[in-house]
C-alpha cells in the first residue's frame, strides 16, 4: 500500500470501476463535480447501480485531491478534459503522476477557428489527452490506461486486463502495482501515443459494428468490419505517431473486439440505435454518458483528408451521422469499396 491515497477524477461508470480496482489495495479519493454524487457514495457506498468499495472516499474539492494525492487517475470525457486539467493545474507539482483513462482527442485550433474552417489539419492541431496534460500543467510523468475494459463487467468482478502506457517505465510499474489483482491483469507499453490512439480509434469501428447488429447482418459481416477496421485504425494511428505493434495488441485488437460485440459499449449502442431508425440527436439526448466515437469520427475524417489516408469506414460513418446517408446505403457502399489486398500495412 502507498502511504498517501490514490486520486481518481470522474464518477462515471469507468471512473467508479477504476476507483474500485485501486481501492482493493489502497485508500482512494474520488473527485466528483456533483455534490449529490459525493454524498450518495459516502453515505450509501453505491451510485448508479455500482457498489463502491469501502476504501473509496468521495470529495468535491479538486485542490484537496491534488494536495493529498501524488498519483491521480483522470477519467472524464475528452470534451471536458482540457478544462478539468486547467482547473487542476494550479495545484499540481512536478512530483505528481497522472495516468488518464479518457478515450478521445482534443482539437488545438487557431483562435476563432472551428473544425469545418480548417482546410488541413496538422499534427499539432490534434492533441491526445497526455499531450493536454503536459500542455496545461507542470506534470512530466504521464501515462494512460487502455484496453477491453467494459465498466459493467469489471464491476461484477469478471476477469479483464488493461495496458498502462507511458514514456516512463516508473509510471508503468506504478500503474501495474496499483491495479493488478487476481481478476485484473496489467500490461505495460512505452508507446504512449499509439496506445492512446488505440482507445480513441476503436470507437469508430464500434459504432459501425452496432449498426451491423441493428440491421441484423450477421457475424460474417462483423468479422469483415473488424478486420478492415483494424487496418484503418493502423493507418490513422501511424499518421499521428503511433506504432503498428500497439494496434495488434490488447489495447488495439483486444479492445476493438470487446467494444464491437458488447451491448455494454456506448458506441456500439449508438450504431445499433441509428440502424434501428432513431436520430443521432435523440440517441445522444438520452444517453447518460458520452459516446466518444461520434466526435472522433468528425476529427478523424478531417485527419484522413489532411494526411491523405484511405479511411472508408470513417468517411461513410461521417456521411451517416452528419450528411443524411442511411445505414443501408452505407453498407452497400462499403461492400463495393475497391480493396484487393487483405493485409497491406506490414
Amino acid at each position: 500500500m502507498y502511504n498517501k491515497p490514490i486520486g481518481v477524477i470522474g464518477a462515471g461508470s469507468f471512473g467508479l470501476a477504476v476507483a474500485n480496482l485501486l481501492a482493493e489495495n489502497n485508500s482512494v479519493l474520488l473527485y466528483a463535480r456533483n455534490i449529490e454524487v459525493v454524498e450518495a457514495i459516502n453515505k450509501n457506498k453505491s451510485w448508479d447501480k455500482y457498489n463502491i468499495h469501502s476504501n473509496v472516499c468521495a470529495i468535491n474539492d479538486i485542490q484537496e485531491l491534488a494536495e493529498k494525492c501524488e498519483i491521480i487517475f483522470p477519467v472524464v470525457p475528452s470534451a471536458n478534459f482540457r478544462e478539468m486539467i486547467k482547473t487542476l493545474s494550479p495545484f499540481l507539482h512536478p512530483y505528481h503522476i497522472l495516468i488518464h483513462a479518457t478515450k478521445g482527442l482534443d482539437l488545438n485550433l487557431p483562435a476563432g477557428c472551428s473544425l469545418s474552417d480548417m482546410k488541413v489539419l496538422e499534427r499539432h492541431h490534434i492533441k491526445t489527452m497526455s499531450e493536454v496534460i503536459t500542455d496545461e500543467s507542470v506534470v512530466v510523468r504521464v501515462g494512460c490506461l487502455a484496453g477491453p475494459n467494459l465498466a459493467g463487467e469489471i464491476a461484477k468482478g469478471l476477469p479483464a486486463a488493461t495496458v498502462v502506457a507511458s514514456h516512463f517505465n516508473e509510471v508503468i510499474q506504478i500503474g501495474q502495482q496499483l491495479l493488478r489483482s487476481d481478476r485484473f491483469q496489467v500490461y505495460g507499453n512505452p508507446d504512449l501515443t499509439g496506445i492512446e490512439l488505440c482507445g480513441v480509434l476503436k470507437n469508430i469501428i464500434a459504432i459501425a459494428s452496432g449498426a451491423l447488429s441493428g440491421l441484423g447482418l450477421g457475424e460474417n459481416a462483423r468479422s469483415l468490419l473488424i478486420s478492415r477496421g483494424m487496418v484503418e485504425m493502423i493507418y490513422l494511428g501511424r499518421a499521428m505517431g503511433g506504432k503498428t505493434e500497439s494496434f495488434i495488441g490488447l489495447a488495439g485488437i483486444g479492445d476493438l473486439v470487446a467494444t464491437s460485440h458488447s451491448t455494454l459499449s456506448r458506441n456500439f449502442t449508438v450504431g445499433r440505435r441509428l440502424a434501428e431508425g432513431e436520430s443521432l440527436q435523440d440517441i445522444l439526448g438520452d444517453m447518460q454518458e458520452v459516446a466518444e466515437g461520434v466526435n472522433t469520427i468528425k476529427i478523424c475524417k478531417k485527419i484522413a483528408e489532411s494526411f491523405k489516408i484511405r479511411a472508408p469506414i470513417t468517411e461513410i460513418l461521417h456521411r451517416v451521422l452528419f450528411e443524411g446517408l442511411t445505414m443501408e446505403e452505407a453498407v452497400q457502399y462499403l461492400m463495393k469499396y475497391p480493396l484487393n489486398v487483405d493485409v497491406d500495412f506490414m
